[in-house]
């Protein structure tokens, strides 16, 4: 899929919203500047969310929780986690058990989170186009936004 600007990353994340759910881990990757936070506006705002939606860049993980949502969300930016194991002093385990978390940089959580996650992968090309590429897991297939 191809994003043309933020626009269209907004767009496909409020798609994306109407498909998630609690309990889900949404992956979002890519180089710095590729679109995984303008997802992750679009998906926040579909669920809800009034004005803009900070970047979790500094805070790590930005929570938010009804009536500001329709269901409690983590937004998670692992760019400055070195570890694994320093992503597992997050709680993020148990906060899943009724949170979906939406997590930019999701290879720093390691592979045992990752089994079951949708994991989006953003691309910049020459142009500034964004190309987006999935991996859907089976838990993803009858919902996936795109099929």
């Amino acid at each position: 899929m191809i994003l043309q600007g933020e626009a269209d990353s907004q767009a496909f994340g409020r798609r994306l919203a109407r498909s998630a759910r609690p309990g889900d881990l949404i992956g979002l990757t890519g180089p710095l500047g590729a679109g995984k936070t303008s997802i992750a506006r679009g998906l926040l705002a579909e669920l809800g969310l009034a004005g803009e939606a900070p970047s979790p860049s500094f805070a790590i993980v930005q929570p938010y929780d009804p009536p500001e949502v329709r269901f409690p969300v983590l937004h998670v930016d692992l760019y400055r986690i070195e570890a694994p194991d320093e992503a597992g002093e997050l709680g993020l385990d148990e906060a899943r058990l009724d949170s979906l978390l939406v997590v930019e940089w999701p290879e720093r959580l390691g592979e045992a989170w990752l089994a079951d996650a949708l994991w989006l992968t953003l691309s910049v090309d020459e142009s500034g186009a964004r190309t987006l590429t999935a991996r859907v897991p089976e838990a993803w297939r009858a919902r996936w936004p795109l099929t």
